[in-house]
């Protein structure tokens, strides 16, 4: 989804930021580097590093941002606690549409990833499928900015 958000905004951010962390830079998106030290500060555990992130962002980005970014940090954080929790693997769709991010940004190596095997037939059919998406998101984009 995030692929997609990117391409439907027209941002071109890059999706690299998401596992480079403060390596990334500003990874192509307004304020990347705050909201990337927010984020990163707030699945850290350590309130002072915590508070520092949060302040910068705030004085960079202004007060909105820092709302809307901790909004987005603890919905992952639910989402992800609740499916790694409960076992949920990727359904075959979102699996066979999302391997090439996942191999770019080297997600089958986290511990905790849960994937069903792709068959052959899933393989063949990711590219297109993806094509598809990515085509009906440029069309929507397009008529949402007009």
């Amino acid at each position: 989804m995030l692929r997609a958000s990117i391409e439907y905004s027209g941002s071109g951010g890059q999706l690299g930021g998401i596992t480079e962390g403060s390596k990334a830079g500003d990874a192509g998106i307004e304020h990347g580097e705050r909201l990337t030290a927010f984020a990163d500060a707030a699945v850290s555990g350590d309130p002072a590093a915590l508070a520092t992130a949060r302040d910068a962002l705030r004085e960079a980005a202004g007060s909105a941002v820092v709302v809307d970014a901790a909004g987005v940090i603890g919905n992952f954080q639910r989402m992800v606690r609740i499916a790694d929790g409960s076992g949920i693997p990727l359904d075959t769709m979102v699996d066979t549409m999302s391997s090439d991010i996942r191999e770019d940004l080297g997600l089958e190596g986290f511990e905790s990833r849960r994937l069903a095997e792709q068959g052959a037939l899933a393989k063949l059919f990711a590219p297109v499928a993806r094509g598809a998406a990515m085509l009906g998101l440029r069309i929507a984009g397009r008529r949402g900015r007009r």
